[in-house]
């Protein structure tokens, strides 16, 4: 069982495989990782994952840029009997959005108290 960013249920291990394949491999065909540090303990591998690939496919319905992306990942597994029972994955999915162009903006409820913080600090003394 895998437990992926933005998507809500759990997946099982064919549909894990199905979702790197279409959502990462699919847009980032010629994607490399880097196991960056691992360790463990009784019952539990975690990993610090580096990636670098070129988006030469569709990513989150973002047509391929053609931009060479960098991004890292913090992976957990619980391991029952040498086997990969279940599994965690998590990414900077706004510094790679960022990489291929696109902006993250606030929504409507933290827009407005992000502008007055900004505000604040440009004009001291005011309130």
């Amino acid at each position: 069982m895998a437990h992926a960013p933005g998507v809500p249920d759990p997946l099982d291990a064919d549909a894990w495989v199905e979702f790197i394949f279409d959502v990462f491999v699919g847009a980032f065909p010629d994607l490399r990782l880097t196991i960056e540090e691992i360790g463990c303990s009784d019952n539990t591998v975690a990993a610090r994952m580096a990636f670098r690939g070129t988006h030469r496919g569709e990513f989150q319905g973002l047509p391929p840029t053609n931009r060479e992306v960098v991004f890292t990942s913090v992976e957990l597994n619980r391991m029952v009997d040498g086997n990969v029972a279940e599994h965690w994955f998590e990414f900077d999915q706004g510094k790679l959005l960022e990489q291929l162009g696109l902006a993250v903006i606030p929504g409507p409820r933290l827009l407005p108290r992000i502008l007055r913080h900004r505000a604040k600090k440009l004009l001291p003394g005011r309130r």
